[in-house]
């Protein structure tokens, strides 16, 4: 099984997208599991910036570190897992539809170490592939919220 890849439209501007997207701290608004996300580092985001995030797995908290490898506003973000068993790594696409509308296209993967060699093909790839479209959808709800409070 490859790679989980999710596309969306929703009816924002593409730095508007790219900027809530890309922030660990929005993640638990939309991605299922998520209880807590944020860079080490402060200021603006930049190659090499560390990503720490806290998942909900199996009734316990379970927090990831990823290394921020692509940094390029408003079009393409990119994430490596560096510890645990499961390390992912994720893409974030954002496309400019005209002025106001724009198509995120999220890409995600992971590697196993350990026992997560195992886990990986066998159960965490299906398990992403059920959750990218809820998430996916769960964004775009978020960001065509007709108050602007993505």
């Amino acid at each position: 099984m490859a790679a989980s890849v999710e596309s969306v439209e929703v009816d924002r501007p593409a730095a508007e997208v790219f900027a809530y997207v890309t922030d660990p701290s929005t993640f638990v608004e939309w991605q299922q599991g998520v209880v807590d996300g944020h860079l080490d580092t402060p200021g603006a985001p930049s190659v090499g910036a560390i990503c720490r995030m806290t998942r909900r797995i199996g009734g316990t908290n379970r927090t990831s570190t990823s290394r921020l490898t692509c940094y390029d506003p408003p079009r393409q973000w990119a994430i490596e897992g560096l510890d645990g068993p499961i390390r992912a790594q994720v893409e974030v696409r954002v496309e400019a539809l005209g002025e106001a509308r724009s198509r995120v296209t999220i890409s995600v993967d992971f590697t196993g170490h350990g026992i997560g060699a195992l886990l990986v093909p066998l159960v965490i790839r299906r398990q992403a592939a059920r959750e990218m479209p809820a998430n996916m959808t769960a964004l775009r709800t978020r960001l065509n919220a007709t108050d602007g409070s993505a």
